[in-house]
């Protein structure tokens, strides 16, 4: 008997118990089902979170704060030290207290660091409006954008960084309290940003809206403007300040080679904080958020895994009742000739066709149900989050539930094909 025959043997053998070869696979259904549903929540929330990631920061940048070296010892507060820099007043003062701050020879100290190919002051102001011809002033906050980071646009299209125009990126939800039509129709307007300059006079500069915003995981990101406005916003947040008064800042942003590997960028961290800062990656900010992803996924992944485990006992169940309902023929398969290894690959691939099609029936289900489900929350509690696709089958993940199960399956089958393998086919033949 060739192999084709053993295959064609063993898929023909599968269905002579259509009903008792359908309860099985149906275990094979649900445990592949569960599982493709759980590997595609986990690469679409995962894919979302890639994106939201991307409009925080970006790969190749760390934030650089001051170290705060002050924690006070049992329940004391911290003492003050006069020397340090700190922003203790004006928008950009810390909830708690002052705030540590980064003064011009931070910014050098940190630009001479080996590793750093450059630093960018984060430039915090305090708006205080947002105005359209005729609208009402609305208050609003000022965001931030490095090139590179991901802003998931309504309409439009993303800042130019070297341009020495002002120009702003507003959320959707300021559209239709601005007096525009759709987002498309704020595309091009000239808006009045408002502020509060050093002498608490309200001053304003226009600036050009280049797209819309929607709204992401980490809510309203304000209004996010491209260098040009930002430098003219600070520029006239210090109207009235003293020329001679340090210009401090909450933090920098330093760019370092994207290629040089994680050790690399552990080590730079390492120099940072010797000389005196804090640094985070954008994978340090959100790591909280992966991990309790990663956590349920493997919590949902591991339910569909003991689904599995059902299944292969009962395909052990199926084969050994096969196996005992066939000895007769197994005996006189083997009193012509069959050798015990085709014996054993007949009922081998009799387990491993029933986790084809119990997998392949449960991949189909659970695509066409992710689908439907997707559709269905995209337009209802996932309104509010343009742009996450709760499920992403992954072809390659798809492939590997597919083969994966059917290796379960043709684990599960091999006690019952050792049995028959090793039946003495005198015995066989003689068996009622």
């Amino acid at each position: 008997m060739k192999a084709l025959d053993v295959i064609k043997r063993a898929n023909a053998n599968a269905f002579r118990s259509k009903l008792r070869t359908t309860l099985t696979a149906l275990a094979i259904v649900i445990g592949a089902f569960a599982l493709t549903l759980t590997n595609a929540v986990g690469a679409g929330v995962n894919t979302f979170m890639a994106n939201t990631v991307a409009t925080i920061g970006v790969d190749n940048v760390l934030t650089v704060t001051p170290h705060d070296d002050s924690t006070p010892s049992g329940d004391g507060p911290a003492v003050f030290d006069a020397d340090r820099a700190t922003l203790s007043g004006g928008p950009m003062a810390g909830a708690m207290g002052p705030t540590l701050a980064l003064t011009a020879a931070d910014l050098d100290t940190i630009a001479a660091t080996p590793g750093v190919q450059n630093v960018s002051p984060m430039r915090m102001v305090a708006l205080d409006y947002v105005q359209a011809a005729g609208s009402q002033q609305y208050e609003i906050s000022l965001g931030m954008v490095l090139p590179g980071m991901h802003v998931e646009l309504a309409a439009g299209h993303d800042l130019d960084f070297d341009t020495d125009q002002p120009q702003v990126i507003l959320p959707k939800s300021y559209v239709a309290p601005l007096g525009f039509s759709d987002p498309a129709d704020a595309v091009g307007a000239v808006v009045d940003l408002g502020l509060t300059d050093a002498t608490g006079t309200i001053v304003t500069q226009q600036v050009t809206v280049v797209g819309i915003a929607e709204p992401g995981l980490l809510g309203n990101a304000g209004a996010m403007p491209n260098p040009a406005l930002t430098d003219a916003l600070f520029n006239l947040s210090r109207v009235g300040r003293d020329p001679g008064a340090p210009v401090l800042h909450m933090a920098a942003f330093v760019t370092y080679d994207p290629d040089a590997g994680p050790d690399a960028t552990a080590d730079l961290q390492a120099a940072l904080l010797a000389e005196g800062f804090d640094s985070m990656t954008v994978d340090d900010q959100l790591g909280m958020f992966t991990s309790v992803i990663d956590t349920v996924v493997f919590v949902l992944s591991a339910f569909a895994v003991i689904a599995l485990v059902a299944a292969s006992i009962g395909i052990i169940n199926t084969l050994f009742m096969a196996v005992q309902e066939r000895t007769r023929e197994v005996g006189l398969m083997k009193a012509m000739g069959l050798s015990s290894a085709k014996v054993f690959a007949l009922f081998s691939v009799e387990a491993t066709v029933i986790g084809l099609l119990g997998s392949a029936a449960g991949v189909l289900a659970a695509v066409v149900t992710g689908r439907i489900v997707s559709d269905a929350l995209a337009g209802g509690i996932l309104a509010d989050l343009p742009g996450l696709d709760l499920f992403v089958f992954e072809p390659l993940t798809v492939l590997g539930v597919v083969l994966g199960v059917m290796a379960v399956a043709f684990l599960a089958g091999t006690l019952p094909a050792l049995r028959a393998a090793k039946a003495d086919p005198i015995s066989s033949l003689r068996y009622e």
